[in-house]
C-alpha cells in the first residue's frame, strides 16, 4: 500500500510541474506559450518599448559640472570635511557616469557614483584607500 501511495504522489508531482512552469511563462490550456507580446514582433519591451510603467526616456544625461556639483551637495550633507578632488566619467552601456573621488584633510578618500540622471550614490564602502 505504502509503495502505491509514494507511486500516486510522484506521478502527481509530476504531472503538476508542467502546469506549474507553464503558468509561469504565460501558458497553459489555449494560451500562448512564451514570454508575453513584444518577442514574436507585437508591441512590448522587446520591440522598442520602456520596460517599466510611466518611463518615458525623457530624461536628459548630466554633464561633468552637474555631477561635481551633485557630490558636493552629497558630501555637505553626508560625508562633512569632504572636498571634491576629481571627476572621472566612465562609459556604462550607452550612457556617461562618474565616479567623483572625495577627500578630507586626514587624507581619507570616499567615492561616489553618479550615474547619468543624477542619483548620487557611495560606493566602495567606508574603508579609505591607500595612496
Amino acid at each position: 500500500m505504502k509503495k502505491l501511495l509514494s507511486a500516486v504522489a510522484v506521478a502527481g508531482g509530476l504531472a503538476l510541474l508542467p502546469g506549474v512552469a507553464s503558468a509561469q511563462w504565460g501558458g497553459g490550456p489555449g494560451g500562448r506559450f512564451g514570454m508575453g507580446p513584444g518577442m514574436m514582433g507585437g508591441q512590448g519591451w522587446m520591440a522598442g518599448g520602456p520596460p517599466c510603467a510611466g518611463v518615458t526616456g525623457a530624461a536628459s544625461e548630466i554633464t561633468d559640472e552637474k555631477a561635481k556639483e551633485l557630490a558636493t551637495a552629497y558630501a555637505d550633507k553626508y560625508l562633512k570635511g569632504f572636498t571634491v578632488e576629481r571627476v572621472l566619467p566612465f562609459t556604462g552601456r550607452i550612457h556617461t557616469m562618474y565616479s567623483v573621488e572625495l577627500k578630507n584633510g586626514a587624507g581619507e578618500v570616499r567615492t561616489l557614483h553618479v550615474n547619468p540622471w543624477g542619483n548620487v550614490m557611495p560606493f566602495g564602502g567606508p574603508w579609505a584607500r591607500g595612496s
